[in-house]
């Protein structure tokens, strides 16, 4: 890649984990829009970028995020 500079490479490498991770995900089809939230959060995507991916608002991912953790804890 030498065409690329360097923050165009690491632009490239994100973008294409992204893919990869979402592909992993995509063939989990019939999941509810709070577990998709759910491993998007856990693969380390922001609400922000989440909210996109689904087509939600970034509060909506946020809350969701929040209310699985607390009901992942109380279960512990």
């Amino acid at each position: 890649m030498k065409w690329l500079n360097m923050t165009d490479q690491s632009q490239l490498i994100q973008k294409l984990d992204e893919m990869i991770k979402l592909l992993a995900i995509i063939g989990r089809r019939g999941a509810k829009q709070s577990e998709f939230i759910q491993e998007l959060g856990e693969l380390g995507f922001g609400p922000k970028r989440i909210a996109e991916l689904v087509g939600t608002t970034p509060n909506v991912v946020s809350v969701t995020l929040f209310k699985n953790r607390r009901s992942s804890k109380s279960k512990r």
